[in-house]
């Protein structure tokens, strides 16, 4: 069986978990920075935050699709698309959704905080989408990947 290793050698799939990881790895250095705490597995599993890791993994396998299949292939083109799906939902629907859900965490607490009821302790999480900038940056994040991962010999990409 050689599933293992074709798992193992395909770039494409290899370049889309890379960009992931490399952008969540950002993702904590970023949040450490930000929030001037050390919340570690928050900023590496969390959703939202600098860069969009989401937008880092399906531009990283398009990228890599490009190369390796061709910019003219079917399968680059269906990677393209996803690429864009996903940056338009970070930025829109998931961004929105985090808007709403402060809205709606503050007219919780004023509700609660003015009259004798007990509290609620969930609040609905605030941080879900992605500002055009973390998406741009996790854009650039999955371009590079790619073509860093070209210059390992065993991909054979340049040569």
């Amino acid at each position: 069986m050689n599933v293992i290793k074709d798992l193992i050698f395909n770039f494409p799939l290899i370049c889309a978990g890379s960009g992931w990881l490399l952008a969540q790895i950002l993702k904590v250095a970023t949040g450490i920075f930000r929030e001037k705490s050390f919340n570690v597995i928050e900023f590496l599993f969390g959703t939202g935050g600098m860069p969009s890791s989401h937008t880092a993994a399906v531009t990283a396998l398009a990228t890599a699709c490009g190369m390796s299949e061709g910019v003219g292939s079917p399968v680059f083109a269906v990677a393209c698309l996803l690429t864009l799906i996903v940056m338009r939902d970070a930025t829109g629907i998931r961004r929105e959704a985090g808007e709403q859900a402060k809205v709606l965490n503050r007219i919780v607490q004023d509700l609660f905080s003015s009259t004798d009821h007990e509290n609620i302790n969930r609040n609905l999480k605030e941080l879900v989408g992605h500002t055009p900038l973390q998406v741009f940056v996790g854009f650039l994040v999955g371009l590079m990947v790619p073509f860093l991962m070209g210059l390992i010999p065993i991909y054979g990409i340049y040569g």
